[in-house]
């Protein structure tokens, strides 16, 4: 796999190595109290980038008008299944990572990481997702307990791929747009909260949607954010979904980020339906976006079988 991050800039390179040690760190403060074999011999395998700033032409613009940065993704192999646990292991380094993206200034560079065992990425690699036949490909190995290379992917046949692809199409897209319907019944009734709730579910939806049906993968989170860097990986008609150029409108999309627990859990979350109206045209432009791109890859896929 390759290892050579020459091609960024050396302060990006500063700050992957800035990365690698904090995941180190709170991994290794997450694992210190072992009782149980499995996780005295917790280890990290690897630690991969992949996505535009390993193959390049990462944007990296965030006060520009258009406010657009490209996130560091990364990829962190672990050893055994029970360390994919986020909550348990990983939830530390996520908060350190952003306190020091907002608070500390340490870092400039947003930063999403996905985790997985060895045995999972080689599923991947076997069954032919796209996702992690890419970062086999391309991506860059920032750290690796050995040069072991990841096995060679087993691509889909055409035919499996246009099978799989309409399989999520199908099941993902009507499931969004009757969330983003139950969502606007409850607004109309000035259930806030639960109309909150709800679009953020149509929301995970669509974005679950196009990564699945372009990509065979989608990451196991509710984090919009998360899920936002990852489908705008595949396209950057994406991006023009959820505008940014002002702080009304980045705030407009934490709070629904926020919704999934506080709006159901805390009795402070407030939310307008101002905000509720504004975010519902949003998602159902993200309804309409997805449907195109999905469509379209569809498409591409059955030219392919059709060969």
């Amino acid at each position: 796999m390759n290892t050579s991050l020459d091609h960024l800039p050396p302060a990006k390179q500063r700050e992957l190595e800035r990365v690698v040690a904090i995941l180190f760190a709170e991994f290794g403060d997450a694992t210190a109290i072992a009782t149980s074999d499995w996780k005295k011999a917790a280890r990290i395998l690897k630690i991969i980038l992949y996505g535009s700033y390993a193959r390049g032409g990462w944007v990296d613009e965030p006060h520009t008008a258009k406010g657009y940065q490209s996130d560091f993704d990364l990829l962190v192999i672990v050893n055994h299944e029970k360390l994919t646990d986020r909550a348990q292991f990983w939830s530390s380094a996520e908060d350190r990572l952003d306190r020091e993206l907002a608070i500390t200034r340490t870092l400039r560079t947003p930063v999403n990481f996905i985790v997985h065992t060895l045995g999972e990425v080689n599923a991947g690699l076997s069954e032919g997702r796209y996702f992690f036949i890419d970062i086999a490909r391309d991506g860059i190995a920032l750290y690796q307990s050995d040069a072991t290379d990841l096995p060679e992917p087993q691509p889909k046949t055409p035919e499996q791929a246009l099978a799989m692809a309409r399989e999520y199409f199908d099941e993902w897209l009507p499931s969004a747009q009757g969330m983003l319907e139950t969502a606007q019944f409850s607004l109309k009734k000035e259930r806030f909260k639960d109309a909150a709730f709800l679009t953020h579910q149509a929301t995970e939806r669509f974005y679950h949607c196009v990564l699945l049906v372009c990509t065979f993968y989608t990451p196991h989170v509710h984090n919009l954010g998360f899920l936002r860097t990852q489908a705008e990986r595949i396209d950057p008609r994406l991006i023009d979904v959820w505008p940014r150029e002002s702080r009304a409108d980045r705030a407009r999309f934490e709070k629904l980020k926020e919704a999934y627990v506080k709006a159901r859990y805390s009795k402070h979350y407030r939310i307008s339906d101002d905000e509720l109206a504004w975010l519902g045209a949003r998602v159902a432009v993200l309804g309409q976006v997805v449907e195109i791109i999905c469509s379209e890859h569809l498409a591409v896929l059955a030219r392919s079988a059709a060969a």
